[in-house]
């Protein structure tokens, strides 16, 4: 079968910078109009900047005019890197698309090649969706990246199990005693940290599989800074929060489920332990604007980003007085930098050690981009990710490719990883109608 070859979209190498060695042995091209478009990326804090720099330091260790004429390998088993320089415009895009943009630039190119290579199959890979529908409709095979995207979709919704009809010697065993031994209990092939409601009748438990004890552990209902779990859900999240094994936790959930409120109550709760706690989110301008269009200074453009993290901690102030011991360790804990609230950007490249850190809305993230922050992660230091898969900003990412459900995928049944999927809003009823209905 004749080799493959793929026209990569500018947003996929900002997806992820090392792409091109993920084609197998087929070729790759990148039209000149990409390393034009990268060019403006490359300067800035953001992730998506880091990525551009990435892939031009990538580009230099292969630089020559190899790239432009027989090609660059890329690796044993793999294809050659090219990079393609303009082509004319053709008269059937012409007919549908008059406008001299990069994204038709890039299908030109696209054509060109097809009609060069006609019996060699031709995709173009982009995460832009209407870049696809329209390279379809000039008869050009399209795809998106599919590399790092999760097969299971389901893969967060299966933190907690729920078993009806369960044996109740067993629930009362696990009142009774310490634990169960993993290989007595009944449900076989248990991922480390698996948690579960049993049931039967008016009898249940919560339960957990302890990964380093070896046991399932009954799960008892404790609250953090001031913050009580509501649900079984909120319960099992305190649980991996609380657990000092447990170094890496991803909290999923809708909105008003409580995942902020009580990874940072959390870190409250054990402030003393850590030397600091961070709490960042990306930043994701609305309607693709950068912050740069904003009115005020620095403060003022990321003010609003970061208000909803502000928020959850008034939240906990306000289940103390005002002259308590706990809002008094708040203040203090803000003034000296131990709690810090920023944009994610700002503590990027930063190695963090004996730190709680929160990253929020992490659904925003690319799987790259995870990596990129968890391999800062020093001694002694907690990770937690929390967001909401239904609610991503990025034009570039859905349900399968974001960062969060690539996280929890890959690191379902390690030891030190627990995953919890809140499912019921305790924020008010309104907003949990509101969630569920519109």
């Amino acid at each position: 079968m004749a080799k493959k070859i793929f026209i990569l979209d500018t947003n996929v190498l900002l997806h992820d910078h090392k792409c091109i060695y993920n084609f197998e042995e087929n070729d790759v091209i990148i039209p000149i109009v990409v390393l034009e478009e990268l060019d403006r990326f490359k300067k800035g804090n953001d992730l998506i900047n880091f990525q551009a720099r990435e892939f031009a330091r990538e580009m230099d260790k292969m630089a020559g005019e190899k790239a432009f004429k027989e090609g660059i390998p890329l690796g044993a088993k793999k294809g050659k890197l090219f990079v393609a320089t303009g082509k004319p415009t053709p008269e059937v895009m012409k007919e549908s698309f008059s406008e001299n943009t990069s994204d038709h630039r890039i299908l030109a190119v696209s054509l060109h090649v097809k009609g060069q290579f006609p019996r060699r199959q031709t995709v173009l890979i982009t995460k832009d969706i209407n870049l696809r529908l329209k390279a379809k409709s000039l008869g050009l095979a399209s795809e998106d990246y599919e590399n790092d995207k999760v097969k299971d979709i389901d893969i967060l919704d299966k933190g907690v199990e729920i078993h009806e009809d369960f044996d109740k010697a067993l629930i009362e065993s696990l009142y009774q005693h310490q634990g169960i031994p993993v290989d007595e209990f009944p449900i076989k092939d248990l991922p480390a940290n698996q948690y579960f409601v049993l049931r039967n009748g008016n009898q249940s438990v919560l339960a957990h599989n302890d990964a380093y004890s070896g046991l399932i552990r009954r799960v008892e209902k404790h609250g953090a800074y001031g913050i009580d779990p509501r649900n079984a859900e909120q319960t099992f999240s305190l649980n991996a929060l609380l657990n000092p094994d447990i170094k890496l936790v991803s909290l999923s959930g809708k909105a008003g489920t409580g995942k902020t409120l009580l990874a940072l109550a959390a870190a409250l709760q054990q402030h003393r332990q850590y030397s600091q706690i961070l709490l960042a989110r990306p930043i994701v301008p609305l309607a693709n604007r950068d912050l740069g269009f904003l009115p005020g200074d620095i403060n003022e453009k990321i003010g609003p980003y970061m208000q909803p993290l502000f928020d959850n901690l008034g939240v906990i102030k306000s289940r103390f007085k005002a002259t308590s011991k706990e809002v008094n360790n708040l203040d203090e804990m803000l003034k000296n930098e131990q709690l810090i609230i920023t944009p994610l950007a700002y503590i990027r490249g930063r190695s963090l050690s004996d730190a709680f850190f929160i990253v929020d809305e992490a659904q925003n993230l690319t799987p790259h981009e995870v990596k990129t922050i968890i391999t800062r992660a020093g001694e002694g230091t907690k990770m937690i990710f929390t967001g909401d898969v239904q609610q991503i900003d990025s034009p570039y990412l859905d349900m399968q490719s974001n960062g969060l459900a690539y996280l929890t995928d890959k690191m379902k049944g390690q030891e030190i990883f627990a995953h919890v999927n809140l499912v019921k809003g305790e924020r008010s009823y309104l907003a949990e109608l509101a969630s569920d209905l519109l």
